[in-house]
């Protein structure tokens, strides 16, 4: 066993050198430096100081070679190296060779023809491939190469060493793909993986232009941007997935996870770079999850309860802009508003729908608010208001009944006064925890087209959390806006993430999918074995990926961007995790760590 090695005058064979030569030489080079401290040649491996090499070749390919077949073992999370060697032939000693292949199979056609004998499928094949490469070759469309592909895998021990090869022949092998192990070859195959550039194996097979460009390598799954925020590390190859939502064609997004499975952490990261790039973040939170991230980073926070002293007139309305005219933004506000009293109340039938449509319309007249009025300075009417004009029309008794409720009753402080929120703020978040279950639907809806009416007033790049969106989707009304939404928001500079544990109830809305596929990012996290077989289909999941999200990690998913998905683990700074974890213990942590440093600061206080 020697230290290291060098090369004879020639170059062409490596000697080993002793330690002892080193010394005396009194040189230390960088090849001293990075050769291993020890190398034993085996017939089947070579190892490499406390490293295991194995190197093997590609010995056979199919007929048809499909694209990116090299893709599974480039992405492949184990540590080897491939090189590919291609050798131009001449094509005109290619063409003799041809000549010579088609004379032999023609010949063997015809002796099996005289002796009666059945024509041989494998012969025939044979003679088409070589007269079409023939002529691909005479017309200049296709060249031949010797192509020389060898593998080298390393590992720990032997048993390591055996189960990289196996998987790696396995994959290949359902390809009809083959390798062998260079027996008595490792030195050679060793020497030529290595960056000399030198095909010591000569292993060769002959591929025409067309398959040798399926081998082309450089497949492997990068989410890897000149710009945008980093998501997390590429668990194929360890890059990083860097991506701008707003470099695509839509902003949107979405994540699916089961409760625990890092959902939330993900998105708070996201806020937190985004801030960084100049981008509005808007939250609607239902589990006050975003309340120290607010507070962390100077953001605004609502919370909107029935006693909360925070107040959304849903009458207000957006101002109209350059390209649209008042009547259309009046008439839009009408709309969504007859949405929003067909959730609070239960439902509407036809004669009361258009009922609460002609009523909201004499509302707003009664303001000065008309299709033909620069309504840009005036006064917002009340759910009050709204309800006076009920109670004066013929056949409208029942509806201002029901709205007494929202208007004089338990629910009165809720909608029922002006809006008294801003969210000129970089950060800004909207708590509907302490709603009661009934009007969380109600509540989103209401913040959401706020948030909305508010947007369309000012152009700029925003982005708009949506967190446990399944609220949103049980109800048609609801499920229809926040679709709207996410399908309109490009034109005004909004990204919409729509975040949700509950995928069933997501899915069972006719809005669920068009919401899914007008989202150009989707993430998926751990998902529960009764949502799994949904996810799967909807996603066009592999059953390697449906069992890797079955098991995944916290932290750990799928990232799809576009047509490339990648998996993925979120990785967070020290002074990032502080601020936005969620984890009681952590939480409970940096609490005691608060107190004591406050106990020690007056403490101090006191004996200064």
């Amino acid at each position: 066993m020697f230290s290291f090695f060098k090369k004879t005058k020639d170059n062409e064979e490596l000697l080993p050198v002793l330690p002892q030569d080193i010394y005396q030489g009194g040189i230390l080079e960088l090849k001293d430096i990075i050769a291993p401290s020890a190398l034993r040649v085996t017939p089947k491996s070579i190892n490499l100081g406390e490293k295991i090499a194995r190197t093997m070749f590609v010995i056979s390919y199919p007929r048809f070679l499909q694209e990116e077949w090299l893709s599974p073992i480039v992405n492949l999370d184990k540590v080897f190296d491939v090189t590919i060697f291609v050798h131009p032939l001449d094509t005109v000693t290619a063409l003799r060779t041809l000549q010579k292949k088609i004379a032999e199979v023609e010949s063997q056609i015809r002796v099996r023809e005289e002796k009666g004998m059945v024509r041989d499928p494998q012969l025939d094949t044979a003679q088409e491939n070589i007269e079409n490469l023939r002529v691909n070759l005479q017309q200049a469309t296709e060249k031949i190469f010797d192509i020389g592909l060898y593998i080298t895998v390393y590992g720990r021990d032997e048993n390591e060493l055996e189960k990289t090869e196996a998987e790696i022949k396995g994959i290949l092998d359902a390809k009809l793909i083959y390798l062998k192990t260079a027996i008595f070859q490792q030195e050679d195959g060793f020497k030529s993986v290595i960056p000399f550039s030198t095909d010591f194996l000569g292993v060769h097979t002959q591929l025409n232009s067309e398959p040798l460009s399926s081998i082309f390598p450089f497949v492997s799954f990068d989410l890897t941007s000149n710009k945008g925020i980093l998501y997390g590390q590429n668990m194929h190859n360890s890059s990083l997935v860097i991506f701008d939502r707003f470099s695509l064609e839509n902003y949107n997004s979405v994540i699916f996870a089961k409760s625990g499975s890092g959902k939330s952490y993900v998105t708070k990261l996201e806020i937190l770079r985004s801030l960084m790039f100049d981008t509005d973040v808007l939250v609607i939170d239902p589990e006050r999850e975003y309340k120290f991230l607010a507070e962390a980073v100077g953001g605004r926070y609502f919370n909107i309860s029935l006693t909360s002293e925070h107040h959304i007139n849903p009458f207000d309305l957006p101002f109209p802009r350059e390209d649209e005219s008042p009547s259309d933004v009046l008439r839009s506000n009408i709309i969504n508003l007859v949405g929003l009293f067909r959730i609070m109340l239960g439902g509407l039938t036809p004669e009361e729908d258009s009922l609460i449509d002609s009523a909201i319309t004499e509302t707003y007249a009664l303001k000065d608010i008309t299709p033909d009025s620069d309504f840009t300075n005036k006064t917002a009417p009340l759910l009050s208001d709204l309800e006076l004009v009920l109670s004066g029309t013929e056949g409208a008794e029942s509806l201002a009944q029901r709205l007494l409720k929202y208007t004089q009753g338990t629910w009165e402080g809720f909608l029922n006064k002006p809006t008294n929120v801003d969210i000129n703020k970089k950060f800004v978040v909207f708590c509907i925890r302490d709603m009661e279950d009934e009007l969380k639907p109600v509540a989103m809806y209401i913040v959401i087209h706020h948030i909305w009416t508010a947007i369309r007033r000012n152009l700029k790049k925003r982005l708009l959390i949506v967190d446990e969106a399944w609220w949103m989707m049980k109800s048609q009304d609801t499920a229809s806006f926040l679709y709207s939404l996410v399908k309109r928001g490009r034109k005004y500079f909004l990204g919409t993430a729509t975040i949700t544990q509950d995928v069933n109830d997501f899915m069972k809305s006719d809005y669920g999918m068009a919401i899914i596929t007008n989202s150009s990012i989707q993430m998926l996290f751990k998902q529960s074995p009764a949502s799994i077989e949904l996810v799967q289909k909807t996603f066009e999941l592999t059953d390697e990926e449906k069992y890797f999200l079955l098991e995944a990690p916290v932290g750990n998913g799928i990232f799809f961007a576009g047509l490339k998905r990648v998996e993925i683990k979120v990785i967070s700074s020290y002074t990032e995790n502080q601020i936005i974890t969620s984890d009681p213990s952590q939480l409970l942590a940096i609490k005691k760590a608060k107190e004591e440093l406050r106990a020690s600061e007056q403490q101090n206080g006191q004996q200064g």
